[in-house]
């Protein structure tokens, strides 16, 4: 189970919503939902939680490329939420592969190269999977100038979200929305 909360400042403070992510099935997706939330193109936080296992806090300012980071990758890369967030992150394969169609061969390899069997593809994508450190990734430093350090935000576990709007001076707002 997901809870998702988005924190937008404005200028007569912080504003909290919880929001649903039912159509959000990309980066792209949840950068624009924030973006939406944004007032003058302000700071918007989107806090994304998955049952205690891991959280994940995507950082929007106007059209800069979003800051992103997660709790535990190993963790948030089980989940369909957390992969799109980790993917980013660990520079994961989301591209369509009807995208690369250059490089297919007639014969229907790339590259000409033969296909390989199907152990070894198998093998292949188990040790992509191993390749997800377990513990946190991304951007430490993403709520440093709101109030919260790179230690701080590395030692939050259950309460992340009241924690962080803690610091920022948003947990009355936040409450509200809870």
């Amino acid at each position: 189970m997901y809870f998702a909360a988005l924190l937008a400042r404005t200028q007569d403070g912080w504003e909290a919503s919880d929001t649903e992510l039912d159509d959000v099935e990309t980066l792209s997706d949840l950068t624009d939902l924030a973006r939406e939330a944004s007032v003058d193109e302000d700071t918007v936080l989107v806090y994304i939680e998955q049952e205690d296992a891991w959280f994940g806090v995507l950082r929007v300012e106007g059209e800069e490329d979003p800051r992103i980071f997660v709790s535990d990758a190993a963790a948030a890369a089980r989940s369909s939420y957390g992969e799109i967030l980790t993917n980013e992150l660990l520079g994961g394969d989301d591209d369509d592969p009807a995208d690369d169609l250059d490089t297919l061969d007639l014969d229907g390899t790339e590259d000409g190269e033969p296909e390989d069997d199907a152990d070894d593809e198998v093998g292949e994508s188990a040790s992509a999977a191993e390749l997800v450190p377990a513990g946190p990734v991304g951007d430490r430093d993403i709520l440093m100038d709101l109030g919260l350090s790179e230690k701080e935000l590395l030692a939050l576990d259950t309460d992340a979200l009241l924690e962080i709007a803690d610091a920022l001076g948003a947990a009355e707002v936040l409450e509200t929305v809870r």
